[in-house]
């Protein structure tokens, strides 16, 4: 099985200094350098992990309070 990192495909306005990186896994703790796949919605983040030290896969939401979950402007 082929792994694609999809980040830069489907990051939206998110940009790489943005990301999370270093996340310790939910299962083992290993660092993971950074997520393979971001989803950006209203008010929130998520994020999905896998771990290559023991193969666990898990998804982390990042909730935003009402300041932080405004739009980003359109592009005129």
């Amino acid at each position: 099985m082929t792994t694609t990192t999809m980040v830069n495909t489907h990051s939206g306005d998110v940009s790489r200094h943005d990301l999370p990186t270093q996340n310790p896994c939910a299962q083992c703790g290993a660092p993971i350098a950074w997520p393979d796949w971001i989803e950006p919605g209203q008010g929130r983040v998520s994020y999905l992990w896998t771990c290559h030290a023991c193969n666990y896969r898990f998804e982390a939401i990042a909730i935003f309070d009402e300041a932080g979950a405004l739009s980003p402007p359109l592009a005129a």
